[in-house]
């Protein structure tokens, strides 16, 4: 994300606290293009859950994929690949903690930004309920 965060667990937590504000606001934009789309919520969520995460993760996923694929079979080689990388040792806690909190930013926000349905409320706000 290139943003100067700590090492370890403490910038894996903030990096995850970013990208959960980064999928609020992916299901806020997403929830009003498919509201005046006339598409229905599954489109909202689905297409915020993909740009939160290539948002909120989308670098440290690239670094850790690109890890995976490129020879590292010289020390060189090795240095190179990971002078761009803010915390090569907390990669993996970073990515995964960046990735839950993008998708839990996107519950968060249908939960906030969802329309109530007509049939599914009633007048004073209160939900309806079967006996």
């Amino acid at each position: 994300m290139n943003l100067p965060l700590h090492y370890g667990v403490l910038g894996a937590l903030e990096a995850g606290l970013i990208a959960l504000l980064i999928g609020v606001l992916c299901f806020w934009l997403w929830n009003a293009v498919c509201h005046r789309a006339n598409a229905a919520m599954g489109h909202a969520i689905g297409w915020a859950c993909v740009s939160a995460v290539i948002l909120g993760a989308g670098v440290d996923l690239w670094n850790m994929f690109y890890l995976g694929i490129s020879r590292l079979e010289s020390p060189l080689y090795a240095r190179l690949a990971l002078k761009g990388i803010h915390d090569p040792d907390g990669l993996g806690a970073r990515v995964v903690l960046e990735v839950a909190g993008a998708l839990a930013g996107v519950v968060i926000g249908w939960q906030w930004f969802r329309k109530k349905s007509a049939e599914g409320t009633t007048p004073g706000g209160a939900e309806k309920t079967d006996p």
